[in-house]
């Protein structure tokens, strides 16, 4: 779906202009997007395998939620959005922790030019994954791997992206703290 996004400079700032997703992706505009990683009390991490429709990563075992802000929505609200969104889930406000903001840069083979600023959270799941209802045109399916894949992702075929081993071991952290208080 394209979208009206904000735009922001290479530090993360909002300029005060949006555009369509499309535009953002084909110049290259940075604009801001959310990543949800979704763990079990049990040291789970819940991934969605991306619908084969999608555009970039196709049928790849990804971040729990990930999606883009609205022009003018806020971080923590498109956050809850996307969650629901994309598989049902509705999770609390005081639930949703916030970890971080990663710059990321990529440019996909088909033309797309990613430059965004990821905000990052990780929320526990409080119901059971069957529970979950997939948007089927963002996600093929849902699975509960082990925390410990977050780790060593180069083991697994189509399960992440090895390129970003350092990022998924902030995540494991992050998340191996909370599971630990």
């Amino acid at each position: 779906m394209d979208e009206l996004i904000d735009i922001v400079d290479e530090q993360g700032n909002y300029t005060g202009k949006s555009c369509l997703k499309s535009e953002a992706h084909k110049f290259g505009y940075f604009h801001p997007t959310v990543h949800i990683w979704i763990y079990t009390s049990t040291g789970e991490i819940l991934l969605q395998k991306r619908a084969l429709t999608k555009k970039v990563f196709p049928g790849l075992w990804d971040i729990s939620v990930a999606g883009h802000i609205a022009a003018g929505e806020k971080i923590e609200v498109a956050a809850l959005r996307e969650v629901e969104e994309e598989i049902g889930f509705i999770i609390k406000p005081e639930n949703l922790q916030k970890i971080g903001t990663r710059k990321h840069q990529v440019n996909h083979a088909n033309g797309i030019i990613d430059n965004e600023f990821h905000h990052v959270f990780i929320s526990e799941l409080t119901v059971s994954i069957d529970k979950l209802i997939i948007q089927e045109s963002e996600v093929a399916e849902l699975k509960l791997f082990e925390l410990e894949i977050l780790k060593n992702t180069a083991k697994y075929e189509n399960v992440l992206l090895p390129e970003y081993s350092e990022y998924y071991e902030s995540v494991f952290n992050a998340i191996n703290s909370q599971l630990n208080r």
